[in-house]
């Protein structure tokens, strides 16, 4: 088999693109960061992810056309978090469509989907209003899919996890947006490349939340990593405007976005919980526990990640 995994230098699509060497298929990459080191020594050819707005919406980018020539499986991990330049959240929308499109026109037979769990077309967060219109995008190409749905991703490239600890590693108080009663359940990364890589052989057309086996309130998660790196802080219920404030303030200093207002309200909206049965199996205490020497060692940076 031939699949294509969007993204597979970067942080899901990586943990996807091993197991399926593992199995010894076929992988290429679609990327918009071809300098980035390779982890696979040669094995995955990459091409760009040229979404092309020039080209007819309907038709996709003829480029990634011919990169897509041949392809079984599209697994398609693409979005962006926050809105920096053009590359806005509704632009993603559009070229979602574009690659779905162009994955069509190549002939591909199935896309494997990674969304977020709660989207909604009725939304007002840019986030899971986008991921909804990606789902229906997929659903309506006529190509067989499977759609998976995770929370916050678990991982050594995490973001948010890696960032809290690091936070709690270097100062003594740490601000909860509310009360941080609102809950969350995290989902480890290679749990969600191994339904992925499920969905990839899988012949039926479905929508599941990939989520993890706990769920806990925000403040019990960032109790739990502070326990388990061994920095221990005072918690401090603040309103979500000062939270956001404090956050923007230290953003100046990493040169980055740490958190947005969307994330904030749909965190505290409980859109981060999934009301189907966990299918990870990996529970954060002891991913922490593997980890603790390593997570929040160092600033994780988004616009490092994905615009240097």
């Amino acid at each position: 088999m031939k699949v294509a995994v969007t993204g597979a230098f970067s942080y899901s699509g990586k943990y996807i693109t091993r197991r399926l060497l593992a199995r010894n298929e076929e992988v290429i990459t679609l990327t918009g960061h071809p300098n980035r080191p390779d982890p696979f020594g040669g094995k995955v050819k990459a091409y760009p992810l040229d979404f092309d707005p020039s080209a007819p919406l309907r038709a996709g980018s003829a480029n990634m056309v011919r990169s897509l020539q041949g392809v079984d499986v599209l697994v398609n991990t693409y979005w962006v978090r926050f809105d920096k330049g053009a590359n806005t959240q509704p632009r993603a929308v559009e070229n979602t469509r574009r690659l779905v499109n162009a994955a069509k026109a190549a002939g591909v037979k199935r896309i494997v989907h990674i969304s977020i769990t709660n989207p909604s077309a009725e939304s007002h967060l840019p986030y899971f209003w986008g991921k909804a219109a990606n789902e229906k995008a997929v659903i309506e190409s006529g190509l067989g899919y499977a759609i998976l749905r995770p929370t916050v991703l678990v991982g050594d490239e995490d973001i948010l996890i890696n960032n809290i600890a690091w936070l709690l590693r270097r100062f003594p108080i740490f601000f909860l947006p509310g009360d941080g009663s609102y809950k969350l359940q995290p989902v480890y990364v290679d749990d969600v490349a191994e339904l992925a890589v499920e969905g990839v052989y899988r012949t039926d057309n479905y929508v599941i939340d990939a989520v993890g086996p706990d769920i806990f309130t925000f403040r019990e998660m960032v109790e739990l990593i502070g326990e388990k790196i061994g920095a221990k802080r005072l918690l401090i219920p603040v309103p979500p405007r000062l939270a956001l404030l404090a956050a923007q303030f230290l953003s100046l200093f990493v040169g980055d976005v740490i958190l947005t207002p969307e994330e904030v309200e749909g965190l505290m909206a409980g859109l981060l919980v999934s009301k189907e049965p966990p299918r990870g199996r990996t529970r954060l205490a002891d991913w922490l526990e593997k980890n603790q020497d390593r997570v929040g060692g160092q600033y994780a940076s988004e616009i490092k990640k994905h615009y240097e």
